[in-house]
């Protein structure tokens, strides 16, 4: 039975334009799915899938494209924008914001914050999620990191984060996960780019326990506040509304370990996830 693509809705999204642009380049090059995927060391059906748009595109698949067909940066300019479609429409005012901060502050209560996960502690994180399979799995793990590219570029914002002790001590993943991921954490302690403080158990109760919270600072001084529950994110962009935030937020600094201490505190637990094989740092 001879195969029928299927057929592409190229102007109903960015991610639909991205994978029909990659089918329309493949074959003008008289490239088959599998030539293409020998080509890029990617698999049949991952490319398949993206040209269809069911499948995110993983971050390093546009680089190449753009080397495989000699597009300069056409498939990179195009994953900016289709990126931000793997998120709730929610979220997406929000990812705006983010892209262009120069100033991001965030508190993280259960968990590390996104922008400071691992490949595999974000990987272990979203195996808890109900009805995730795993290519959805592995697509929300390649936006996750996507967002990390920013921070890695020539003109980073700068990135206050607030991490609760109970982040650094609840295992996901393996141990040699975890002690990779302290081990980024401690890293980004005190950078020019980066400060990390620990908000102790000791510190007591506060009113930021039950989620999480950004301020995205922008090139103009103004600022958004993003409040995260379990299922529900608000962004505001209300001065008075931030201003509260703000305040809640300026509170938690105070209130949180040193730089120093901080740092200490993650060396400490750093050793709760020494494995067998490990030497002693």
């Amino acid at each position: 039975m001879k195969f029928k693509p299927q057929t592409l809705t190229p102007y109903l999204s960015a991610r639909h334009y991205f994978g029909s642009e990659q089918r329309r380049h493949r074959e003008r090059a008289n490239l088959s799915l599998v030539q293409l995927a020998d080509i890029l060391n990617s698999s049949k059906s991952t490319l398949a899938r993206i040209e269809t748009a069911e499948l995110m595109p993983p971050p390093d698949l546009p680089a190449r494209l753009d080397a495989a067909f000699g597009t300069d940066e056409h498939f990179q300019d195009l994953y900016q924008l289709a990126k931000r479609e793997a998120h709730p429409d929610q979220y997406r005012r929000y990812m705006d914001f983010e892209g262009q901060a120069e100033v991001i502050e965030e508190y993280g209560a259960q968990i590390v914050p996104g922008l400071l996960q691992t490949e595999d502690y974000a990987r272990a994180f979203f195996r808890t999620l109900p009805g995730l399979i795993p290519e959805k799995r592995e697509e929300r793990v390649a936006v996750r990191m996507a967002r990390q590219e920013r921070r890695r570029s020539d003109s980073p914002p700068f990135h206050w984060a607030i991490v609760d002790e109970s982040a650094l001590r609840r295992p996901v993943g393996s141990k040699e996960c975890m002690r990779n991921q302290l081990a980024s954490l401690l890293a980004q302690v005190d950078t020019p780019n980066s400060m990390v403080q620990v908000m102790p158990f000791s510190a007591g109760p506060h009113s930021l326990m039950g989620g999480s919270l950004t301020l995205l600072t922008l090139a103009d001084d103004s600022t958004m506040a993003y409040e995260e529950g379990i299922d529900v994110g608000h962004l505001y962009e209300d001065r008075a509304a931030v201003k509260t935030w703000r305040r809640q937020y300026e509170r938690l600094r105070a209130n949180a370990l040193s730089l120093e201490e901080s740092a200490e505190l993650i060396r400490n637990v750093m050793e709760d996830y020494q494995t067998c094989d490990t030497p002693p740092s």
